[in-house]
């Protein structure tokens, strides 16, 4: 009985589908651009400050420019581009004072949720973390940066999911948004890099024998160090004058 129930609904939604197949491909499209633009934005491969090629990323993401110029729309009210009179759309530039005053607030959470993770992270979510913390590992000895960017702001965002404390998440996500461009940027510098992965190493081991000092104080370090990383990969483009 529950076969042929099953079987009903699933007749149900083909029939429902079958007309719908234009607008949902064209809302597919949408979608698709939306995420791939920002993932190449986050990641540095379109830098602050350069003007979105439209015609480029039409033939590379294979869309035409409604759904590009839509996706377009939704980076701008997220503050990741900025839609210029005759100019297009152009990355938002970063100001380097405001990426400081945010990084000295997430030096503070960032501690906070070592400590908590320490006491409250179970040890299925601390398995979760050991295996990020593994590809992260394998995404460095194989020079894949922007994916070795995008574990590494998950894995930050799990440290704060296992402090357990909903009001620290809510925070530190909307401040990891505002700086995940500006992390991606310090990445691409190799010593900056190879010090990264050393410090999430030593992370990790005061995680795992769950040392809340020693975590916090590690994840206050790794966010300074970062911090000073970003500001001077940031000062030094504006210095060159490629805001």
């Amino acid at each position: 009985m529950m076969q042929n129930r099953l079987r009903r609904i699933d007749m149900d939604s083909l029939k429902t589908a079958r007309p719908a197949s234009g607008p949902l491909r064209r809302e597919t499209l949408h979608h698709s651009a939306v995420a791939e633009l920002r993932a190449m934005i986050l990641d540095g491969e379109l830098p602050p400050g350069r003007r979105v090629p439209e015609m480029q990323l039409c033939e590379q993401l294979g869309v035409s420019r409604t759904p590009l110029r839509e996706a377009l729309r939704v980076l701008a009210a997220e503050g990741l581009v900025e839609l210029r009179p005759h100019r297009g759309a152009v990355v938002t530039p970063i100001d380097p004072r405001e990426i400081a005053a945010i990084f000295q607030v997430m030096e503070a959470l960032e501690s906070l949720a070592g400590r908590l993770a320490c006491t409250n992270g179970s040890d299925a979510a601390f398995g979760e973390l050991n295996r990020l913390h593994d590809d992260l590992a394998a995404q460095f000895r194989a020079g894949e940066r922007a994916a070795y960017s995008t574990t590494n702001r998950r894995i930050h965002a799990w440290i704060v999911a296992m402090a357990g404390n909903p009001v620290l998440e809510a925070t530190h996500k909307g401040f990891a948004a505002q700086l995940a461009r500006a992390r991606s940027l310090a990445n691409y510098d190799a010593d900056r890099w190879q010090e990264s992965l050393t410090e999430h190493e030593a992370i990790m081991a005061a995680l795992r024998r769950r040392d809340a000092d020693g975590a916090a104080g590690l994840l206050a370090g790794h966010s300074r160090r970062t911090a000073d990383a970003v500001l001077r990969t940031l000062r030094q483009g504006v210095e060159n004058g490629d805001r």
